[in-house]
């Protein structure tokens, strides 16, 4: 017995009785060990939760980084974050770590997560997730519905072309007036595998929607003059495209044309 116990018992057993004292020590050999601190998420960077949860958004690709610049001044802000895919694929018990990232990095916002396979095993308080098809529109709007207009929606789905401009077709019209859309893995544009490919003029890839979106910023300059702008013409207001990734402003774009300071230039 240490001298600090000896003296314990000298002191405190007399005080207390021998029963007293048999019940304070098996009480201190059952006393947890000290937990280390909780992580201070506030003061963390997405890339820095990013890579705690295991998320490839910061690991296997450079996305957090990104969104950080993009999506920074949404941090203390209550709304809705979408994203589409939560990853491990078939496997039992494996996904959702962008999911919780968000999660951290957004303490006042609502986190759905929407998959093809059941990922319910992830819900959490402000996490759910819903079973389904990317371009199931009923589901897309139900999840609207349920959980309020999202301000973002991330596509990291199937990757499939189709799927993607679908999801786009239906999801954006839907996305809150000052929201951010983000397509992930745009790569498989160029994949065949994917449902892309080789020719990169095709007019039916990933890229394709993404060329459409940026000369839909200057639909006030076409030539044509029956020209009817699309959903997409008057509310895309900045495409920002990186590698792997493109995120997408929405607001009002209807700045008149320049055109008749043609002469000027």
């Amino acid at each position: 017995m240490s001298a600090l116990k000896a003296a314990a018992t000298r002191t405190v057993k007399p005080l207390v009785g021998d029963r007293a004292w048999q019940r304070l020590r098996r009480l201190a050999g059952r006393a947890p060990a000290p937990q280390p601190p909780k992580p201070r998420y506030a003061e963390m960077s997405l890339t820095e939760i990013g890579l705690g949860t295991g998320t490839d958004k910061a690991r296997t690709h450079s996305y957090t980084e990104h969104y950080e610049r993009y999506l920074r001044h949404l941090r203390h802000e209550r709304f809705t974050l979408l994203e589409i895919g939560i990853g491990g694929y078939a496997n039992e018990g494996r996904g959702g770590r962008s999911l919780r990232m968000w999660k951290r990095f957004f303490p006042q916002a609502q986190i759905v997560g929407l998959d093809i396979e059941d990922k319910s095993f992830v819900d959490r308080p402000r996490i759910v997730t819903y079973q389904g098809s990317q371009v199931d529109e009923e589901v897309l709007r139900r999840i609207v519905a349920e959980q309020g207009t999202p301000r973002v929606v991330i596509d990291d789905g199937s990757h499939r072309p189709e799927h993607i401009r679908e999801t786009f077709r239906i999801l954006f019209p839907l996305l809150a007036d000052d929201g951010i859309y983000a397509i992930e893995d745009t790569q498989t544009s160029y994949w065949t595998r994917y449902g892309g490919s080789h020719d990169r003029h095709a007019p039916d890839t990933t890229m394709a929607l993404v060329k459409d979106l940026l000369d839909g910023l200057n639909h006030a300059e076409f030539a044509e003059p029956d020209y009817e702008p699309t959903y997409a013409d008057r509310h895309v207001i900045a495409v920002h495209a990186f590698h792997n990734l493109v995120i997408i402003e929405k607001g009002r774009n209807d700045e008149p044309s320049n055109r008749g300071a043609e002469s000027r230039f």
